[in-house]
């Protein structure tokens, strides 16, 4: 830092106040320590940084799945923040198993994390209680956390699949069915709870068989959808409580003869192109939202926790607008 400070002819402080972030510095002195420090190829020591700060300059993101589409802008708008902030993102995947995003959480807090972001897996976070009064900050998001008070920031589930399934009414739809996720899931029950509240609206009644809730396996939902659209009486529509779900009945309806409407809760890549109705949800915004609220915390920010809620979008494509065979 001294041979820094010298080729940009300034204080030790300002390539500190630099390096780190910090406010304080002219763009004019800025740029000269950008350029001192490029030119000599500085590197900030961390390990030093972490002994006279007590912070890592890191944070940990455990999500459901890392290969599910839905994760990846969220992960890219926590890194990118986490990047302006000058902190790493550590992230790893729980397969929707408790035990896992246990174990994986205080694996991270382990390793010393400043911070934590949680998509909840299971329903009781009460093992994160001492990281978090040790100072771990920690936000869960898409789902609320179990058994304890913090920060979340989740998706109008509820609003999203009631609009969704309000907009298969308004085309001439009364047999509807719901295909979600399994009932464990927090997201799963708000949307079947938007579904049964947009039926009861309109004024119409629900036949235990048109709703199904399990595992997004292709295989199961693929038999579910299969039983409903050959009962005597077939659904005219059908609303997929998430993408994975979507993306099954749209590969079992294209090879039917009698089209059946479609909407769907989450967008899907090539949605636009299929023409797939689908109700959206801002994956990136939610990542973003969750690590802002982080940094809050960790720069000091001290109130209660609160939860957010973003709104979702009806994106009207074809799919949700075919009318009921006459």
């Amino acid at each position: 830092m001294k041979d820094v400070a010298a080729r940009a002819g300034v204080g030790l402080k300002t390539v500190s106040r630099v390096v780190n972030g910090e406010p304080g510095v002219t763009p004019d002195t800025e740029r000269r320590v950008q350029e001192a420090i490029e030119s000599l190829g500085f590197r900030r020591n961390d390990s030093a940084r972490v002994l006279r700060k007590g912070r890592t300059a890191s944070i940990g993101l455990v999500l459901e799945d890392l290969a599910d589409p839905f994760y990846g802008p969220l992960s890219r708008a926590v890194e990118e923040v986490a990047r302006a902030h000058g902190a790493l993102l550590i992230n790893g995947s729980s397969a929707e198993d408790p035990d896992r995003e246990q174990e994986l959480a205080l694996a991270l807090c382990a390793r010393r994390v400043d911070g934590l972001i949680v998509i909840p897996a299971g329903h009781d976070h009460r093992y994160l209680e001492p990281e978090i009064k040790a100072g771990v900050a920690t936000v869960f998001v898409d789902r609320p956390a179990g058994r304890i008070e913090a920060d979340t920031v989740m998706s109008d589930s509820f609003g999203g699949a009631r609009a969704g399934v309000a907009h298969l009414i308004a085309h001439g739809h009364r047999r509807i069915a719901f295909i979600g996720d399994q009932p464990r899931i927090h997201t799963a029950v708000e949307r079947l709870r938007g579904y049964r509240a947009a039926m009861e609206d309109a004024g119409l009644e629900i036949d235990d068989s048109w709703v199904s809730l399990g595992s997004t396996a292709p295989e199961r939902v693929r038999d579910a959808v299969t039983s409903i659209l050959e009962a005597p009486e077939p659904v005219t529509a059908v609303f997929a409580g998430n993408n994975r779900v979507t993306v099954t009945v749209v590969r079992l309806l294209a090879g039917r003869e009698e089209p059946v409407a479609l909407v769907g809760f989450d967008d899907i890549e090539l949605a636009d192109l299929l023409g797939i109705t689908v109700i959206a949800q801002d994956a990136a915004a939610l990542g973003r939202t969750a690590a802002e609220r982080l940094f809050r915390r960790l720069d000091g920010v001290n109130e209660e926790p609160a939860q957010v809620t973003l709104d979702t979008v009806l994106i009207p494509r074809g799919s949700g607008e075919i009318p009921p065979p006459a």
